[in-house]
């Protein structure tokens, strides 16, 4: 589910953003994402794709392959330059710089 990409974010942001025994959040964070819209997502359409039909176990599966890509070596770039849905793909998943409250709720918990 869903969930296992969750707490792998935040177990990132732990480990990456904060450091280790870090105190409270820091003001900003820079993040980046490879985003698989499945048919069921609020908007299910994208820069790549005008209709996106995939199930949401699809997407899933999807995101494991990239998962074990990155894993083996392959960029992170690269794959959301080539594959995210979202068009920050154009920045090889750069969303930048943001504070909280500035994302949609499901990606900032």
């Amino acid at each position: 589910s869903s969930g296992i990409y969750a707490e792998y974010g935040k177990q990132w942001y732990q480990r990456r953003v904060r450091g280790p025994g870090c105190g409270s959040a820091p003001a900003t964070v820079r993040a980046s994402h490879l985003l698989v819209k499945h048919r069921d997502s609020r908007r299910p359409s994208s820069w790549r794709e005008e209709t996106i039909t995939r199930s949401k176990e699809e997407a899933l599966n999807i995101l494991n392959g990239y998962l074990a890509q990155i894993n083996n070596g392959t960029p992170f770039a690269d794959l959301a330059s080539q594959f995210s849905d979202c068009s920050s793909a154009k920045r090889g998943g750069d969303l930048g710089h943001f504070g909280r409250g500035q994302m949609q709720k499901p990606f900032e918990d």
